[in-house]
């Protein structure tokens, strides 16, 4: 009988499928109206999961071991293998620390660098110096993402690697996400997919649609730079990061805006005519060994505000909204975006509360942890990126340390 359903015709055809009187209707006393519903799915060739995350980055791999810690079934779809190499500074707020060692996620065996001071400098090479309040620690999303992917993996963890999700649609409380040859439903999807995704086109986000000027582009090195600084270099329309990671290898990631690209026409030429300026950079990339054949990038970075819920589904990271690089606080935020999401998705998978409260509590409590953070970073790097805001900042930073440490602390989080 269940063969002739179509999932258009359940309003249809079976027009009490759903309700709360469908078990009594169909005579299914062990089987809930979503597992039913599920059923349907099976036979009309549809894989069922729990809980579905799209996207594999931090976020993403947070959320599947929290999940997998409370026995709920996830798979996570990523459109790349592991390990791989992402554009990203590489360095984590230690208020993420208490959380992950109580999952057995932080890193200890990679030995990260443990970062406590920061440097400053401006376009012209002003230089200043300030002590990180928590500090932070530094390693690479190659071995991070690799590290928590096979701590999820042990956990029972289903990955389809080499995978991209094309479109989402959400029916009938439940979700299918048409993904490979073969659609998949869900109970819940987290979107993790990062800054920019062809899911976000699908979805019609309004940021999508309107171009944003940034470039980032991110290096290995290795070069002399103290374990425990993280320094922010300022050059015409764009800032430099370097810090260490394991094994004694550096993070060079930079943000520019386009227009120094379009210049120059390509990116050796656009570090040799403005990032040389400040000559802080010109002595690191003068000296230093790098270590990847080519650099990794992204283009259209976009730090407009986005919406933590899209469609029903639950963005964290990137995906929900982008601190600005120079703040630092990108990866503690992709991981605590993680930890709300998935404890309220547990709440929810055992009955606790409705799919409108799961939806209502995450956009509170992501917009109380992370809205401020977003709105300050998006003010402080209005005083980067030339000559005169630059040397501001610079004797800011020098010269009203109580300031400076304050406009930090807006850009961060407490433990947790």
């Amino acid at each position: 009988m269940l063969q002739g359903i179509y999932l258009d015709d359940w309003s249809t055809e079976y027009p009490a499928l759903g309700s709360p009187n469908c078990m009594a209707l169909f005579q299914l006393p062990q089987l809930s109206c979503l597992s039913f519903r599920f059923t349907i799915f099976i036979e009309q060739g549809y894989t069922v999961k729990k809980v579905i995350i799209v996207g594999g980055g931090l976020s993403g791999l947070v959320a599947a071991n929290i999940l997998a810690c409370d026995t709920i079934s996830c798979t996570v779809i990523e459109k790349k293998e592991y390990p791989f190499h992402r554009v990203c500074g590489e360095y984590i707020s230690n208020e993420t620390v208490p959380f992950l060692k109580s999952l057995d996620l932080y890193p200890e065996l990679f030995a990260p660098a443990q970062i406590k001071r920061f440097q400053l400098t401006s376009v012209n090479g002003k230089s200043a110096g300030l002590p990180l309040g928590l500090g932070g620690f530094g390693i690479s999303r190659f071995s991070f993402d690799h590290f928590l992917y096979q701590r999820a993996e042990s956990k029972g963890v289903e990955f389809l690697l080499n995978t991209e999700v094309e479109s989402v649609q959400f029916s009938d409380d439940s979700f299918i996400a048409s993904a490979g040859q073969k659609p998949l439903a869900a109970d819940i999807i987290i979107g993790s997919f990062g800054k920019r995704s062809k899911l976000d086109l699908t979805l019609n986000r309004g940021f999508i649609h309107r171009r944003s000027p940034y470039v980032g582009v991110k290096y290995h090195i290795r070069t002399n730079h103290p374990s425990d600084l993280i320094a922010l270099h300022n050059f015409e329309d764009g800032y430099c990061g370097i810090s260490n990671i394991e094994d004694g290898k550096n993070c060079l990631c930079y943000l520019s805006h386009r227009n120094n690209l379009k210049k120059f026409g390509d990116i050796k030429s656009m570090e040799e005519n403005v990032l040389f300026k400040n000559p802080f950079l010109k002595t690191i990339f003068s000296e230093a060994d790098f270590l990847f054949e080519k650099p990794e990038t992204i283009n259209e970075i976009s730090f407009e505000t986005k919406f933590s819920v899209e469609n029903h589904i639950l963005m964290c990271g990137d995906a929900a909204g982008m601190i600005t690089p120079l703040c630092g606080n990108g990866m503690a935020m992709a991981i605590h975006s993680a930890k709300i999401a998935s404890e309220l998705i547990v709440q929810f998978c055992k009955g606790k509360i409705s799919r409108e409260i799961l939806e209502k509590s995450y956009s509170q409590k992501w917009k109380s942890q992370f809205a401020r953070r977003l709105w300050a970073g998006r003010q402080i790097q209005k005083l980067f990126g030339s000559v005169r805001a630059s040397d501001f900042t610079v004797n800011l930073a020098e010269h009203v340390k109580p300031l400076a440490r304050f406009l930090i602390s807006k850009t961060h989080g407490s433990p947790f």
